[in-house]
């Protein structure tokens, strides 16, 4: 049996170092006359993909149309952001679905099974804050009135709106947001609490947004939090709140105001990532790759997030098709564009 091929051990390979072909030339190569007798090049019988609870209406809308168009079998789980990473980086899946950047821990475990990650994002979401039909006092909040009921210093203390923002009625808060494996949790946390995974305990936990939309439908204090895509589902159920921008202004979330940049902080982008190895040699998973990001932003906006532009797209399919491996979040950024996300990602191989 021969050494299993990667893009890494490809790119330092005597025959490209005798042809003098750089990095850019790896595509040209895979595509070409070279063949490897390895099980990098079988191909897949079912392509496996777990992860993100908000990415997966995507994932699952392009699978659907997939399958029909080609008879290939895929599998879309949800185990959530985190949940996802730890299966993707043991080799369990060749694709995962995530709501935030991978980590840093979640990076070394996958270099310690030697599996290098293309990361390709696919879309906008607004991470949209909702509360019940029958609550008629907190259509607008700010992001401080968002940290005063759920950061960790709220637990067993603020369990009234009354206590929140004076004025509001004395009905009991209940909240319910997504698990601490999810990547919505985390960029929430992130953005609203500013510590990572920093929230109060005493909250209703699902990984499963549709649990989240049932536990604020049922309860007239209720409020939540989940992908724009899950509101827009639910809108007959639930309201979505307003949040105060960094210029002063209460913003609805919506596809208008996530493209002009008014929805903030609470905007932010959704990613696959991609086993590099698989999506270099596995014929089946090429297929899929091609499939996504050609409809990726039709499938987008018709489960209600907000797609990129069709040059956007086009330098996404660009990056993915040079093998560009590594991550643009090196360093944690919120706010990054398509291409500043494309250039950070290609330079931190």
């Amino acid at each position: 049996s021969t050494k299993i091929l990667t893009i890494k051990n490809l790119r330092s390979h005597p025959i490209m170092k005798e042809l003098n072909l750089g990095k850019l030339s790896i595509a040209a190569v895979v595509a070409g006359t070279f063949a490897f007798s390895n099980s990098a090049t079988a191909a897949v019988d079912i392509i496996e993909i777990d992860g993100s609870s908000t990415v997966y209406p995507i994932t699952e809308a392009v699978a659907e149309e997939f399958q029909i168009a080609t008879g290939i079998k895929v599998t879309v789980g949800v185990s959530g952001t985190g949940g996802g990473f730890k299966k993707f980086c043991r080799g369990d899946t060749v694709i995962s679905g995530a709501s935030r950047p991978i980590k840093a821990k979640e990076r070394k475990k996958c270099a310690e099974a030697g599996i290098e990650f293309i990361e390709v994002p696919v879309a906008y979401d607004a991470l949209t804050v909702v509360i019940n039909k029958s609550n008629d006092w907190a259509k607008e909040m700010t992001p401080e009135e968002l940290k005063k009921m759920w950061e960790p210093a709220a637990q067993g203390k603020i369990m009234s709106w009354s206590q929140v923002r004076a004025g509001w009625p004395d009905t009991p808060l209940k909240l319910y947001g997504p698990g601490a494996d999810s990547g919505t949790f985390d960029y929430f946390t992130e953005s609203i609490i500013k510590k990572s995974k920093a929230i109060r305990g005493d909250f209703t936990a699902s990984e499963d947004d549709n649990v989240l939309v049932q536990g604020v439908a049922g309860d007239k204090g209720g409020i939540g939090y989940f992908g724009l895509a899950y509101f827009a589902e639910n809108k007959n159920k639930l309201d979505a709140v307003a949040i105060k921008n960094a210029a002063g202004k209460f913003v609805l979330p919506s596809l208008e105001t996530t493209m002009n940049g008014s929805y903030n902080p609470l905007a932010r982008p959704l990613f696959i990532y991609l086993n590099a190895t698989k999506a270099a040699f596995d014929p089946n998973v090429k297929k899929f790759i091609d499939y996504y990001l050609k409809y990726a932003g039709q499938m987008a906006q018709e489960v209600g997030y907000i797609p990129f532009s069709k040059d956007e797209y086009k330098a996404i399919e660009d990056h993915y098709k040079g093998l560009k491996t590594g991550t643009a979040f090196e360093k944690p950024a919120i706010g990054l564009s398509v291409k500043e996300m494309l250039e950070l990602s290609a330079a931190n191989k």
